[in-house]
């Protein structure tokens, strides 16, 4: 199982590079499913990871003049504010079970089903949500406070679930805010790179035990699988990165719900 999850890591990778998200989404199962870490620390290793493995591919996009500095950062310090206090104290107060009538669900089931309705809504959004197609949006000042409202949002969410939260951020970039979905994928790249890593650091001061042979295994191969990713994005139309990422989202999410209702006996 070891060595199939390496390969996944690898995959995971490429998909990171070429569409700019699905790192924390294909991270998360296989550091569960294949490696054999529990959801709560998974959430953990994820953050560091795909901090890393982004970071490796925002050095071609930059060269390429495909990441949108302004928006990065006016997106990325909100989050990051949000992150950290997600991961350094609310996390932590979350209860280990939780109960609906007769049913009782652990925090481990909670999370990845969270994370799974997420990866839901975000699919519709890339598929079937109709594009902000104004570019002014996001160089007016006075409009940025709902730059800073999704950066809060986001770093919440993606706390929570310790994903890098690409996921989220290039549907909120690419419909909401009309960028191009390359220069989205870049600009989430680098967003994901800083996020990820406060959110980490928000986990180590709050006493979190990690396995640094596990992190450095992963870390290589998706960063190997990122440059291959990053080198044939650029043969790809926008349209159909679109439309792949918004499919892969679906199957993804499918996928997590029927395991996890499966493996729970709640049916």
């Amino acid at each position: 199982m070891l060595f199939f999850g390496y390969l996944l890591s690898i995959l995971m990778g490429v998909v990171l590079g070429t569409m700019g998200a699905g790192g924390s989404i294909l991270i998360m199962p296989i550091l569960v499913y294949f490696i054999g870490v529990n959801p709560s620390l998974a959430t953990t290793y994820s953050l560091i990871i795909v901090g890393f493995t982004a970071l490796v591919g925002c050095i071609s996009y930059l060269k390429n003049n495909k990441i949108n500095l302004l928006v990065s950062f006016i997106f990325a310090l909100p989050s990051l504010i949000t992150i950290y206090f997600t991961r350094r104290y609310f996390i932590h107060l979350l209860p280990e079970n939780f109960y609906f009538h007769q049913l009782m669900f652990s925090k481990d089931f909670f999370i990845m089903i969270i994370f799974a309705l997420l990866l839901a809504i975000a699919s519709f959004l890339m598929l079937f949500a109709t594009q902000n197609k104004s570019r002014k949006y996001i160089n007016n000042i006075s409009n940025n406070l709902k730059i800073v409202f999704h950066g809060s949002l986001v770093g919440f969410i993606t706390g929570i679930i310790g994903v890098g939260g690409g996921f989220l951020i290039i549907p909120t970039l690419v419909v909401f805010l009309g960028l191009d979905i390359k220069s989205a994928i870049g600009t989430s790249l680098f967003i994901i790179f800083i996020k990820s890593l406060i959110g980490f650091l928000g986990d180590v001061q709050a006493g979190v035990t990690i396995n640094i042979n596990i992190i450095f295994i992963i870390t290589f191969c998706t960063s190997f699988g990122i440059l291959i990713g990053t080198f044939y994005v650029k043969n790809i139309s926008s349209n159909n990165l679109k439309k792949a990422f918004g499919y892969l989202l679906a199957i993804i999410s499918i996928i997590i719900i029927i395991y996890e209702i499966s493996k729970s006996n709640i049916l």
